[in-house]
């Protein structure tokens, strides 16, 4: 079997995401009225264009879960405790405190300004682009995951397992801990807003890409759905992100062109948020455990990486797309591919500090049954 690789837009997506600041920079200021038109189109402040290329980012995803590994967990429940235990009561609150002590202490004199949100509030820029960092914080990636396990040699029953529970756990979470930390930041919080966001961005997905999967596993079996539809909608989810970026940053050209700076004090505190929990989970928690390297390197790299999708989502129908928050987001899209790499590669040269296991006696290498 021909070993798994990243696909072609995977693989650069750093170098699109560059491209799409360029060109949504170009856009804003030859045709500036254009994203604004396309943002325009809305219904209860809820962007139409954005909300369809925010539903093709998150439907891919979610098609590609299969909740019934989720009933194996309990066999062997600790890697899948140590992710829940990282992602939710550590993860958010370390992405606050970090963010808060780099945008809103050491950096906050490069940061001047403030924005004016989507709900007619004025905020301090430097509080919006915590926000952004809130929202990527408590937002466990659910999609790329799924290659940074396979490409670290992890256990891919495991990761799916993880990709599952915490989808549901996002439909309880989210919410909750995006307006508790938000208000903390003296940032405001349309709850009415937050768990539109999470029904419209995160359970419509979910249920769409459930019942498809089912309908189409029942129809034409599993292995054509791995092989012919999933194939299909690979470029999907990255083309709408792509798209929903060009727009985003058509309204932030100004504020980038003025502070070109901006996007480096926002990657910082994002590098070093992932740099810290992935230490935790990896090199502290998973060996604590005793977990082996195959249960290790997936459960460590769920909880550095984000669910950036999500904290896009919702950062533009809470605060706007023009919002620093919004940007916030896109920063982490920037610097999540090659950060992930190097952690992957990171695994692969630690595995020898964990015990190997035995994959065939996992239940998560069980083939899923449909």
């Amino acid at each position: 079997m021909a070993e798994k690789k990243l696909s072609f837009f995977e693989r650069y997506l750093s170098v699109w995401v560059l491209l799409c600041i360029g060109g949504g920079i170009l856009l804003g200021k030859a045709v500036p009225e254009a994203a604004a038109a396309l943002n325009g189109f809305a219904v209860y402040q809820v962007s139409i264009p954005i909300a369809v290329c925010l539903f093709f980012m998150m439907y891919p995803i979610m098609v590609k879960i299969d909740f019934a590994q989720v009933l194996r967990s309990a066999r062997t429940p600790k890697p899948v405790l140590m992710t829940l235990f990282i992602n939710w009561a550590i993860k958010p609150f370390t992405m606050f405190a970090i963010a808060y002590f780099f945008l809103g202490y050491l950096f906050r004199g490069f940061l001047p300004g403030t924005e004016v949100l989507a709900n007619g509030e004025e905020v301090e820029l430097w509080r919006s682009y915590i926000a952004g960092a809130i929202l990527l914080g408590i937002a466990p990636c659910t999609a790329m995951v799924l290659m940074w396990g396979y490409l670290a040699k992890g256990n891919d029953g495991l990761t799916l397992v993880m990709v599952a529970i915490n989808s549901l756990m996002m439909l309880l979470l989210y919410g909750p801990l995006g307006g508790l930390l938000l208000n903390v930041n003296a940032m405001p919080v349309p709850w009415q807003t937050m768990l539109l966001s999470v029904a419209i961005y995160v359970a419509f997905p979910l249920l769409a890409g459930y019942l498809t999967r089912k309908w189409i596993i029942s129809r034409k079996g599993i292995d054509w759905f791995n092989a012919k539809f999933l194939h299909r909608l690979t470029p999907v989810s990255i083309t709408a992100l792509l798209f929903t970026l060009v727009l985003l940053f058509s309204f932030k050209g100004e504020i980038i062109i003025a502070n070109p700076l901006t996007i480096v004090w926002i990657a910082i505190p994002l590098f070093v948020q992932t740099i810290v929990i992935f230490v935790l989970g990896y090199f502290v928690l998973a060996r604590w455990l005793g977990l082996s390297y195959q249960d290790a390197a997936p459960a460590a790299l769920i909880g550095a990486s984000n669910h950036f999708e999500v904290a896009i989502a919702t950062a533009v129908i809470l605060f706007g797309l023009s919002s620093g928050a919004a940007l916030a987001t896109v920063v982490g899209v920037l610097i999540e591919v090659p950060l992930m790499l190097m952690l992957v590669a990171v695994c692969k040269r630690t595995a020898h500090l964990f015990g190997e296991g035995d994959r065939d006696e996992s239940p998560y290498m069980a083939k899923p049954t449909e």
